[in-house]
């Protein structure tokens, strides 16, 4: 399998031409952009699209810039692509996004409260589940945090 890129999603829907010619972006795209007037557009930390060998397979991104030092990501894998191990790449190009830009950075990331897909995806990437909390559109959620041999 070839490399996974982030290709990141710009702010108006004038400048996203070819995603909005794929049917696979019609569920995300237009919520993107409308998060983006919630939480604003400071790249890098913005919402991507996920491509393998020139086809997208996924989304992914920040939930805004870092506050007291922690950054969230989010990914998800499209319908067609699922079960083959892209989720594990996306999650990781986004730590490895977020490192790259300071290596001091708590990186986080939230699950509904039970064992599923996205728990073995973030125990493969070194994140380890830390509380739970309660999330007024989700009720009980894990809250996972990123932890390496770094100091």
């Amino acid at each position: 399998m070839s490399d996974l890129i982030l290709i990141p999603i710009p702010q108006s829907i004038s400048e996203c031409a070819a995603f909005t010619q794929n049917p696979l972006c019609d569920d995300t795209l237009q919520l993107t952009l409308d998060y983006y007037t919630q939480i604003g557009f400071a790249p890098p930390w913005i919402c991507y699209y996920a491509s393998i060998n020139n086809q997208l397979v996924g989304s992914a991104g920040y939930k805004g810039a870092p506050i007291n030092g922690s950054i969230e990501i989010a990914y998800g894998t499209f319908e067609p692509f699922r079960k083959q191990g892209i989720s594990y790449q996306i999650a990781k190009a986004l730590v490895e996004k977020a490192l790259t830009h300071n290596p001091q950075l708590r990186i986080t990331a939230c699950t509904l409260a039970e064992e599923n897909y996205s728990t073995k995806i973030l125990r493969k990437n070194s994140f380890r589940r830390m509380r739970e909390l309660q999330d007024p559109e989700d009720g009980l959620i894990w809250e996972w945090e990123y932890h390496t041999d770094r100091q």
